[in-house]
């Protein structure tokens, strides 16, 4: 549908295909491609803001602007203010369904700190000429212009602020609820963006109430591993890293998605028992004091639903379980019954009792939108439901656009919040009450620049989705001189006498890990991209694979939401000379006689 529409599709960060393959419990059809050759035979203009050129579909755009890592709220800040200053600028929908613009106003006239973010002062910053960022601001009063922010631009210092800058920017604009207008906050992302589906519930297990109360953000596992009892701030508030003694780790790999794995080890060695549930000998399984082996999802009955993929799976078991392998309910029900909790677990269910339940009230709850679904019998022995009949279009915000008494925001004040008094409540330097530009830790512009010159980005892989697989053929014929591929500009390679091919070796004062080097014209000077998941392969004070998370900083984004920062990493990189170390990590695990003792 946005083809129909938009005039304009500007996308920080682009749309890249790789990440839209996947949706959490699986895709449906795959629409991203098909949505931007149709979006771009439509005549839309296509522009692509960022450090990376080939992001954006099967080069679909019709403009690359290259943009420093880490400043695309500079940017966006300035073409904030080249709008407000705009003759065709009207305050008609700020006026009835924002709130706070003045404040944000004054901020981006310099009034409250003397610097007007004009596209002068974001040239300086972002190394984006100013007559091209003041060009593009004039655009999008002039078109039918879509604004969209890649996830990855969250993982950085001050995260938050990109995407509360980009929903500031688009609703300046004026266009947000229209059709085909407004902003999107991860087209690129996953494959359910965009999608026409209905949005349904879905057959997930009862999640109960955990009776302890204590929590981190996700991304400050090794501080809490390494800080028992220190305090921190989340979301307003003030809390304590618990003492944690025991781990039970199923499902993920602390091994690929952590920053400063380095760090991460010292904190992993601390809890006096490490429990990994997983179906393969993954770094964190090597990690572990006790490994329960998982089943594969071909080794066990499931149903496969993702929200708003139009279909229902019925994942029948294609190969009985190997070797000691259980599936995951059978895990935990052995547990809980050792724990004298297996009752109020199970429920006295088994396996295809739970898929009946669940399925049956997800069907019960469908069944108020007017859809019916057959009964279980007759769904698991077709094998798919597909809803595509029910699909229409979707414009986000079109009914609080219309009406926003009868259809508020969930926010404070029921409307969108460029000022928001409840942030500002919690009187965060690095996070005020609205979209602000704030240095990052580490970037281009930093004095640590002189000594690790390269900034590093740590994109999602090709051949595989996170570390998942990475053992895989298919994964390993990816792989360059045997090690993850690392994209360099060729300016820099050159300057560093690096060839293509060649095995290179990246550093910073966090660690030090070896990749294969391609060169390419479609990375801006001054930047390295390394993907992440690269099975974790450390060696003597070097990771022997390439995985980029030995290099990047573990530091919460800010006081709000602790959020990671992987993509806030300055590196320098050198030709590697010698014997290069073995990679290892897909050896075998030494499997020992039932009569031996380990």
């Amino acid at each position: 549908m946005l083809e129909a529409h938009c005039t304009l599709f500007v996308s920080f960060g682009g749309v890249p295909l790789k990440n839209t393959r996947v949706s959490s419990s699986g895709a449906g059809r795959h629409r991203a491609r098909s949505g931007l050759k149709r979006l771009r035979e439509a005549g839309a203009q296509i522009v692509n803001i960022g450090p990376v050129g080939d992001n954006l579909g099967d080069n679909d755009a019709s403009e690359w602007i290259a943009i420093r890592p880490n400043t695309d709220t500079a940017m966006m800040l300035a073409l904030a203010w080249v709008v407000l200053h705009d003759p065709l600028f009207d305050r008609g929908f700020l006026d009835s369904h924002t709130v706070g613009f003045d404040i944000f106003r004054a901020y981006l006239l310099g009034e409250a700190d003397g610097a007007p973010k004009t596209p002068g002062w974001a040239a300086a910053i972002t190394g984006v000429p100013a007559a091209r960022i003041a060009a593009l601001g004039h655009d999008l009063l002039r078109h039918r212009t879509m604004l969209n922010c890649a996830w990855a631009l969250q993982r950085a210092a001050h995260g938050e602020q990109p995407f509360w800058a980009l929903v500031t920017l688009a609703a300046m604009v004026g266009q947000i609820g229209l059709p085909g207008c407004g902003y999107g906050l991860g087209y690129g992302a996953m494959n359910v963006m965009g999608s026409p589906h209905p949005r349904l519930p879905g057959p997930f297990l009862p999640q109960g109430r955990n009776g302890v109360s204590a929590f981190i953000p996700c991304a400050r596992i090794a501080d809490m591993l390494l800080r028992a009892g220190e305090r921190f701030t989340y979301n307003g508030g003030v809390h304590r890293y618990p003492d944690i003694r025991l781990v039970h780790w199923a499902g993920g790999n602390p091994f690929h998605h952590h920053q400063d794995l380095n760090r991460l080890r010292q904190g992993w060695a601390r809890p006096d028992t490490i429990i990994v549930q997983e179906q393969y000998w993954t770094p964190v399984a090597r990690q572990a004091d006790i490994v329960l082996p998982a089943t594969l999802s071909l080794e066990r009955d499931d149903i496969g639903f993702a929200t708003r993929e139009g279909l229902f799976v019925a994942m029948r078991q294609a190969v009985p379980p190997q070797g000691e392998a259980r599936d995951d309910h059978a895990i935990f029900a052995a547990l809980s019954r050792r724990l004298g909790t297996e009752q109020a677990f199970t429920e006295r269910l088994d396996t295809m009792g739970w898929l009946r339940r669940l399925y049956r009230e997800s069907a019960e709850k469908i069944a108020t939108t007017g859809i019916n679904l057959p009964e279980f019998d007759q769904f698991w022995e077709n094998g798919l439901i597909d809803l595509s009949a029910h699909d229409a279009p979707y414009v986000m915000h079109a009914d609080f656009r219309r009406d926003l008494r009868a259809y508020p925001l969930p926010t404070p004040s029921d409307r969108i919040e460029i000022f928001s008094e409840r942030i500002a409540r919690f009187d965060l330097a690095d996070c005020p009450g609205h979209p602000v530009w704030r240095e990052p830790f580490e970037w281009l512009g930093h004095e640590k620049a002189k000594v690790y010159p390269l900034h590093l980005l740590s994109d999602q892989p090709e051949r595989r989705l996170h570390s998942q697989l990475d053992a895989s053929p298919y994964s390993r014929a990816g792989k360059v001189a045997g090690r993850e591929p690392v994209y360099l500009n060729r300016g820099d390679a050159a300057a560093r006498g690096i060839a293509d091919g060649d095995l290179v070796e990246l550093f910073n004062d966090r660690g030090r890990c070896l990749a294969g080097a391609i060169l390419s014209d479609a990375i801006m000077p001054g930047v390295a991209r390394l993907a992440t998941g690269a099975w974790f392969d450390p060696g003597p004070n070097l990771e022997r694979h390439g995985n980029p998370n030995v290099l990047t900083l573990d530091r919460g984004a800010s006081g709000l939401s602790q959020g990671c920062v992987a993509q806030t990493c300055l590196i320098e990189a050198r030709r590697f000379e010698g014997e290069p170390p073995r990679v290892t990590i897909f050896d075998p695990p030494q499997i020992l006689p039932r009569s031996v003792s380990p």
